[in-house]
């Protein structure tokens, strides 16, 4: 899991991020929220870690801007703070979850893993990776809560893919989905395929040797 923690207490941000990393997670730590919001604009993150009093720019300044620009992140406040209206807001922001500082690390970790596994993403949509979504019922594949736009024959794909997530998605079913069961090449559905995966954001369609492809469950 790609986690930024933000944190301006040097000992607890070095513990947290010695404790996440041996939980095998990768972490990007900083000290200032200036900092993490321009990370964050370049890195693809599944989870962040906020601290609410930090220097430059306060945890839920940032994630006021970024829930401005329809950025949404899976997100976890940390913080001494106990005022209702902060910890309201910070919910209002889009936050799923908030530790009161101090706490045990394993804590940390059961309110990660109960946020890993948890439907976060409402119930109809299926999450393809940290950021890609697909809408089931309008058929919409969104990035960070953004709708994107395919061609019919890419949306095909995507449909197709999404509704069948871990699961290998052979030859056949693309000529008979996508194609209309029309008698394509299989060097034709491979190219359309990598044309489709250059206009993604993220690497999210996997190919399996001499089988076919698939989206991994996240």
């Amino acid at each position: 899991m790609k986690i930024l923690l933000l944190e301006d207490d040097i000992l607890l941000n070095e513990a947290i991020l010695k404790f996440l990393t041996i939980k095998g997670h990768s972490v990007d730590p900083f000290f200032n929220g200036e900092d993490a919001l321009k990370n964050i604009k370049n890195t693809c993150y599944d989870l962040l870690i906020l601290d609410i009093n930090v220097p430059k720019l306060s945890g839920l300044a940032m994630l006021e801007k970024l829930h401005n620009n329809k950025i949404q992140i899976p997100t976890i406040f940390i913080s001494a703070i106990i005022d209702i209206d902060d910890i309201s807001h910070a919910f209002e922001l889009g936050c799923h979850d908030y530790l009161k500082k101090p706490f045990h690390l394993k804590e940390l970790d059961l309110r990660i893993d109960k946020l890993l596994h948890s439907a976060y993403l409402p119930r109809n949509h299926l999450r393809l990776s940290a950021n890609y979504s697909f809408d089931v019922e309008k058929q919409i594949l969104t990035f960070r809560g953004e709708a994107q736009t395919f061609s019919e024959r890419h949306l095909k794909i995507i449909i197709l893919l999404a509704n069948n997530r871990n699961r290998v998605v052979d030859y056949s079913l693309f000529q008979e989905y996508v194609w209309d069961n029309m008698e394509i090449e299989i060097p034709t559905i491979r190219a359309e395929i990598n044309r489709l995966k250059k206009l993604l954001k993220e690497d999210i369609i996997v190919n399996i040797r001499n089988m076919g492809y698939m989206v991994k469950r996240p």
